[in-house]
């Protein structure tokens, strides 16, 4: 056990998020969206909130993007894009009813001032389905981004892909089923992966957290770490169990009432990666 203890650090990061105003379910593009049942907005918004006060305290500065009417999973701003070396690379949506997200996003990273910015050509749902593992970006695909959308990923940033094809509908994205933790280790859901995929991430992670079950259906995968803290589901206390004896701190979170539209505390935040140099998009006190 000591060797997955030693050099835990926490990293400062960047976070955008946008607060769930207009946060209902009134349609269905997940298992998890049951548009009958009722959803309490309010509380939805103090536990953004709490998750926001969260993140700030342990170090990490957070925007806020703002919420549009009509919208109501903006919330969900992992989706949003993909952000790595403050290059932008804006999703573009499989379903219509959040389509209107990517312009409204598009127009957020340009009035800050990144560059360069590009919407995707195919089926892309930002960091939901691209998460960074030291110089890899793991890229899912399979319910929502499109495989034929790699090749345009891996150019734009100058990364190597690693495509994962997702079969379990209920994690529908890949920060569903998998969470990078320090860049070397990850945790994930064996049965979320198609057989193939499974083989490739056991030959690139051995010494990977591999959840169940129970620890995935209260999204406790939806994680995000900084190298040593991870932030995820109150619920999921069994798997904080496991990070720990790992050397990590569990910081458990309530996020119940936005889970009802499929989402957990990695689905609404977006990391920063800013790139080098004295360009780099500072803070907007205006969204903060």
């Amino acid at each position: 056990m000591a060797a997955h203890t030693v050099g835990r650090v926490a990293r400062p990061r960047s976070y955008l998020m946008c607060p769930p105003d207009h946060f209902t379910v009134d349609y269905s593009i997940n298992p998890w969206m049951e548009p009958g049942r009722p959803v309490d907005t309010p509380l939805a918004q103090a536990q953004c909130t709490a998750l926001r006060d969260v993140l700030r305290g342990l170090g990490h500065r957070v925007e806020l993007a703002p919420p549009r009417p009509g919208l109501p999973d903006m919330v969900f701003t992992a989706n949003a894009a993909t952000v790595i070396d403050g290059r932008v690379l804006v999703a573009s949506f499989r379903h219509r009813e959040r389509a209107g997200e990517s312009a409204a996003f598009e127009r957020w990273f340009r009035l800050r001032g990144y560059r360069p910015v590009r919407r995707a050509g195919e089926a892309n749902e930002g960091e939901g389905d691209h998460l960074l593992a030291g110089g890899v970006i793991l890229a899912g695909h399979g319910p929502r981004s499109d495989p034929g959308s790699h090749p345009e990923t891996g150019g734009y940033f100058g990364r190597p892909v690693v495509a994962l094809r997702l079969v379990d509908p209920r994690y529908y994205h890949l920060d569903t089923a998998l969470a990078v933790l320090d860049g070397r280790e990850i945790m994930y859901l064996p049965g979320a992966f198609c057989a193939e995929s499974l083989n490739r991430l056991r030959d690139l992670f051995p010494d990977a957290i591999e959840a169940d079950d129970e620890d995935a259906a209260v999204f406790g995968l939806n994680a995000i770490s900084d190298g040593y803290h991870v932030v995820l589901p109150a619920a999921a206390s069994r798997l904080a169990g496991r990070l720990a004896e790992r050397g990590y701190q569990p910081v458990p979170v309530e996020l119940g009432e936005l889970l009802k539209a499929g989402g957990g505390p990695k689905c609404c935040v977006l990391e920063l990666r800013a790139g080098p140099g004295p360009s780099r998009p500072g803070p907007s006190p205006a969204l903060n």
